[in-house]
């Protein structure tokens, strides 16, 4: 593909009163890695849950690989795509959260062949094998038959990601997947995406990993207030940022 992978023009959302994006424009190109900082409440989360049409935007255009994200257009008018039509656009759509919300009465491969099954109609020997390349991919080979309560933090935050693999997505959002982790567990999910990244995978990571952020990251995102504060190369905004608020932010968490 030519154009971005993720394309959001004036993008706003609200919750009742509270404007939480209030007019958004950014791209993602393919394979690009793009990191989203900011404060608690800034509207990261709220901007990636918008992608994936998690959450609907008020007003804007937000399109993925070239198309309207949860909406058709005809003429001048937006029409909201049914729910069939939305979750089979989700699909092609990873999205990892902070809490792993893996299904706790399913094994770990279980939790991996789930969707292909049900959502994609793989057959269930095309998506074991699939599910169990993933797992060796991520350094989780052995824990195949393991259910969610009998692996760490990091185990199961790295069987979310390739929960997420096995539907063979062309975006990967990740918000704050390492926030909810034990600090020693950090790096093996952080080295997982860092493979993702050099195996070209497009991602938008919402985190507060700023080494992951300068090494990984091609373009790196302030928002503060609903806004982009600044936005650049992540080595030049937090060794040099141009905005008196991103300094501030920067100086409480480097």
């Amino acid at each position: 593909m030519s154009g971005p992978m993720v394309k959001a023009e004036a993008v706003h959302k609200s919750f009742g009163r509270l404007e939480v994006l209030r007019g958004i424009d950014l791209e993602v190109n393919p394979k690009e890695v793009m990191c989203l900082i900011g404060p608690s409440g800034s509207g990261k989360s709220t901007f990636l849950r918008c992608i994936n049409h998690l959450e609907k935007i008020d007003a804007g255009r937000l399109s993925v690989d070239g198309e309207l994200v949860g909406y058709r257009q005809h003429g001048d008018k937006l029409y909201e795509l049914p729910d069939r039509e939305v979750c089979q656009k989700r699909s092609e759509i990873g999205m990892v959260f902070q809490h792993f919300n893996l299904f706790p009465h399913m094994t770990a491969l279980e939790n991996l062949i789930e969707a292909p099954i049900r959502v994609k109609k793989a057959s269930r020997s095309t998506a074991v094998t699939y599910a169990r390349a993933l797992l060796d991919r991520v350094g989780l080979a052995d824990k195949t038959n393991a259910y969610p309560k009998q692996l760490s933090g990091g185990q199961q935050q790295r069987v979310a990601i390739a929960r997420a693999l096995a539907m063979d997505p062309k975006l990967m959002l990740f918000d704050e997947p390492t926030s909810a982790l034990d600090p020693e567990l950090v790096g093996e999910v952080l080295d997982v995406m860092r493979r993702l990244a050099q195996d070209g995978m497009t991602m938008v990571v919402v985190t507060h990993e700023m080494g992951f952020a300068r090494e990984v990251g091609d373009t790196l995102v302030f928002m503060d207030g609903g806004v982009i504060v600044e936005a650049g190369k992540p080595r030049d905004v937090l060794a040099n940022p141009q905005q008196e608020r991103t300094r501030s932010f920067l100086s409480k968490v480097l």
